[in-house]
């Protein structure tokens, strides 16, 4: 179990969470284009930036923030997913000019939350987290934000990319 705050709020997250050293292992969502989609589809190094949701200033900063970042990762994917509709994905991501970040949801079937035990359990939304994988989806680097109002530590996910870079 996963204690978490979100705005001064005790919420909890029920599982075992992944830790570093263990294999992410495959799972699918849909695009924001409503595709399905795989983990598996995406080859090479990659960040999975975990969000609650697109319509909340945090998450916003984040994507912008990984959609900016991504220029800079040569050969690394960007993925966040969180468990917003495809409909409301598309539509931020194109008012926002988001399109280096790959944007997919886990609303219907949930593979990836139960997969990553993400899945706070007063809100039934994910909690923020991001995962940084290598070329095989071993986990490299994680962080879960004990306190999801706050933004990931961008440096330390910096570093982990250049050291499998």
């Amino acid at each position: 179990m996963l204690n978490i705050i979100w705005d001064g709020v005790p919420l909890t997250v029920w599982g075992e969470q992944l830790r570093v050293g263990e294999r992410m292992l495959n799972f699918s969502a849909v695009s924001k284009s409503f595709v399905d989609w795989s983990l598996s589809d995406v080859r090479g190094i990659k960040i999975i930036s975990v969000i609650p949701s697109l319509d909340t200033p945090v998450c916003q900063l984040q994507t912008r923030r990984f959609n900016r970042d991504a220029v800079e990762f040569n050969n690394v994917s960007v993925i966040t997913i969180s468990l917003d509709l495809p409909f409301a994905q598309k539509r931020w991501c194109g008012a926002e000019g988001i399109d280096k970040v790959i944007v997919i949801s886990d609303y219907k079937n949930r593979e990836f939350a139960k997969q990553t035990c993400l899945l706070i359990h007063e809100t039934k939304l994910l909690t923020r987290a991001v995962f940084v994988l290598d070329t095989c989806n071993n986990i490299k680097h994680l962080e879960y934000l004990k306190d999801i109002s706050k933004e990931p530590d961008y440096d330390k996910i910096r570093e982990a990319i250049k050291l499998l870079s």
